[in-house]
């Protein structure tokens, strides 16, 4: 059964149970990744903040992610290029988790084949590690209308927040759904493809931008990181 998300209008209104508290008016994203900037942006404006990429991110030595969780290369971003500037700065770590991998790909999704790795090389290795996965078990899928099942999968966005290099705090977003094995719509970026979301009967690539932002994981980390600027402790 397919269901209607809430808005994104309503979704980042301003939680009314928070107390009024001006947030900054721009925020600095830790990231060159077009793709994020570009749902960010969409989810601040609506709340009236501007969000763009960090000045001269391109000329900066890129963090050295070497943490072990989301959480941790997360605040390390947040930290590093944080402290490059004065105002705020965000940056997220985000990535796909397969079941049948046992969490893989996680915090290597961005590199999974490989340093340089274009998203269609990363999908098909995704998939052939499934595929190999599946072999081994020696299982054989069913199918329900057309969508293969035993393929559970979440995505998970963490977003840390900087000041003047301090992080302030970090928030989490989760969606799940299920991986597929033929690719299915041309928008979003990464895995979104072949990451099928039942309630909507599409997959992430599939969604129009404010579909995307009512369910999606960055959507929700994000959202809790707006209620948080409204909030006494920032």
């Amino acid at each position: 059964m397919k269901s209607n998300p809430i808005p994104p209008e309503k979704l980042f209104a301003p939680n009314s149970r928070l107390p009024v508290v001006a947030p900054p008016s721009l925020l600095f994203l830790a990231s060159s990744n077009p793709g994020k900037l570009r749902e960010f942006a969409a989810a601040a404006a609506i709340r009236g903040i501007t969000v763009e990429a960090l000045p001269g991110i391109s000329a900066i030595t890129a963090c050295v992610e070497d943490g072990t969780t989301f959480e941790e290369n997360a605040r390390k971003k947040a930290e590093y290029y944080g402290s490059k500037t004065a105002e705020w700065v965000f940056a997220d770590d985000s990535g796909i988790c397969v079941d049948a991998l046992h969490g893989a790909p996680g915090i290597y999704s961005a590199r999974f084949a490989g340093p340089h790795a274009t998203d269609e090389e990363n999908n098909q290795r995704l998939l052939a590690e499934i595929h190999e996965a599946e072999r081994r078990r020696s299982r054989f899928e069913t199918r329900n209308s057309g969508v293969t099942t035993g393929r559970a999968a979440h995505y998970v966005c963490v977003i840390a927040l900087a000041n003047s290099g301090r992080v302030v705090t970090a928030v989490e977003g989760s969606v799940d759904g299920i991986i597929i094995d033929e690719a299915r719509g041309t928008g979003g970026f990464g895995y979104d493809p072949y990451f099928f979301y039942p309630p909507l009967d599409k997959t992430f690539a599939e969604m129009q931008p404010e579909e995307k932002l009512a369910v999606s994981h960055r959507g929700a980390a994000f959202r809790k990181l707006l209620d948080y600027l409204r909030s006494p402790q920032q």
